[in-house]
């Protein structure tokens, strides 16, 4: 018999079915970037930390428990930690690595500089969004599918007919519900209890809320606190900045409340906290900034000239991930509807599009893991064929951060082709390829700088993408597992 670490007596191990229970539990090896043992611990460095469930890992018999530490994913094993650690190594094809000092848990912290903290930032919104690229690619796909089909393209299909709104339908099942399996993903980072997450991002999709919000003079308060009455779906910051606040809230009444009480109150008081937060402070927070960062950059379009519109087209995609274009898109129908055109905003955030096609086709010519390079094809199609680019801003600019300076530089310079040319927007709708037909109402002169802009934004993100979006020691641009 074998003693563990808490002094529990257990049947002697099989090393090689925990190897490959613990490889499965982190993801298999497709997620494993390195690992390494010190003398009781696997300690891997994940692709994904939001896979492992700690819960389920603790559960395999022969683990003692898990650990997270920096950036670093610890599976405790105890002293036959070498064994497992072989036997994981040759069922994964993984390089072995020579055993770490245990000590290294007692390192000094990271010290906390602007770039550390946007790195823990940019960690934090990345394990959040990867593990929906399957459910956000398949839904894609479906719109994609839509269009083509669909009465703009090939005319297969109608807009009434029940295919097409079963395409709907599965496209919004996703992008529509985001926030709420956002929660979910932001809560296994942050500790928070996971269907506490996915409380937080229903409450923002509340059909009674939604219906509320679209009343003409209605409004809410939470404990006479005014709530900002405005529509959630599809939106991602809210709920990311939601989520962290609720988890320091539940571990503070966790830490708090005897275990006897905990299971009811501390998931009841940790709303009763949260819920003026999410309606009326950090809910809305996206939506304030907004007020204030499309004000700014209405004025900066009124007096900025075409350096306004290059500035736009470079942050537009940002501007709609956070959710903070509302502003911009409201003067941009506006000024449709009163002149029949718009060369600002609309205009801008059509170059903005292509750019960012241009990083999914940068993302596949330069990628040679298969899974990955099949993937940022699927971007690339569902942009340009279906107008969607969520996939490719989440799946490539969060995964692999570089790509997003080069999705700003290309927008920026097809903003500046078309702002200096003075291009136009006639006629708004499609976001796929068929969005250059909307310059066709300015004349041929307009059209033809209209794509060339387009063009200008597209392969100068692909390029700076290709040459610059990857560090050239990636497994996923080498083709081998570190």
């Amino acid at each position: 018999m074998h003693v563990n670490e808490r002094g529990e007596g257990i049947m002697a191990i099989d090393n090689e079915k925990i190897a490959s229970d613990v490889l499965a539990a982190v993801g298999g090896k497709e997620n494993i970037i390195s690992v390494q043992h010190c003398i009781t611990r696997l300690r891997f460095n994940l692709k994904d930390r939001s896979i492992p469930d700690a819960d389920k890992i603790k559960k395999i018999n022969g683990v003692i428990g898990t650990n997270v530490v920096g950036q670093q994913y610890q599976v405790i094993i105890g002293q036959n930690v070498p064994k497992v650690y072989d036997a994981l190594c040759n069922q994964a094809g993984l390089e072995k690595k020579a055993a770490v000092d245990e000590n290294l848990d007692d390192a000094p912290k990271e010290k906390l500089t602007a770039k550390s903290l946007g790195t823990k930032i940019l960690d934090y919104l990345s394990g959040c969004m990867m593990p929906l690229i399957p459910a956000m690619m398949a839904s894609a796909m479906f719109k994609t599918l839509e269009v083509v089909l669909g009465p703009d393209m090939l005319k297969v299909i109608t807009a009434e007919s029940d295919f097409y709104k079963v395409c709907e339908f599965v496209y919004y099942g996703f992008f529509y519900f985001m926030p709420i399996y956002l929660g979910v993903n932001a809560a296994k980072k942050t500790g928070l209890n996971t269907f506490m997450g996915a409380l937080a991002g229903g409450c923002l999709l509340v059909p009674d809320f939604v219906a509320l919000v679209g009343t003409e003079g209605a409004s809410l308060s939470v404990y006479g606190i005014p709530a900002r009455m405005m529509t959630y779906g599809q939106t991602v910051l809210p709920v990311v900045l939601i989520v962290p606040f609720m988890a320091v809230v539940w571990k503070f009444f966790q830490k708090h409340i005897p275990d006897m009480l905990s299971t009811v109150f501390t998931p009841f008081l940790t709303m009763v906290v949260s819920i003026p937060f999410i309606y009326c402070i950090l809910g809305p927070l996206g939506g304030y900034l907004g007020d204030i960062i499309g004000n700014g950059l209405v004025w900066f379009g009124e007096h900025g000239g075409f350096i306004a519109v290059a500035v736009v087209a470079a942050l537009w995609e940002f501007l709609v991930m956070t959710g903070m274009h509302q502003v911009l898109i409201v003067f941009g129908i506006t000024s449709m509807m009163s002149v029949g055109s718009d060369h600002f905003v609309l205009t801008a955030a059509g170059v903005a599009t292509w750019a960012a096609f241009g990083m999914a086709l940068g993302a596949f010519l330069r990628l040679k893991d298969k899974d990955e390079k099949t993937l940022a094809l699927g971007y690339f199609v569902s942009g340009i064929l279906g107008g969607v680019t969520e996939p490719v801003l989440y799946g490539i600019g969060f995964k692999y951060k570089k790509p997003f300076i080069s999705l700003i530089i290309g927008g920026f310079l097809g903003g500046l082709y078309i702002g200096i040319t003075g291009v136009g927007t006639y006629v708004m709708g499609a976001t796929n390829f068929l969005a250059l037909l909307a310059y066709m109402g300015g004349g041929t002169s307009n059209l033809v700088n209209g794509i060339i802009g387009a063009m200008i934004a597209m392969f100068s993100t692909a390029a700076l993408t290709y040459f610059f979006g990857f560090g050239k020691n990636d497994p996923a641009v080498t083709g081998k597992a570190e």
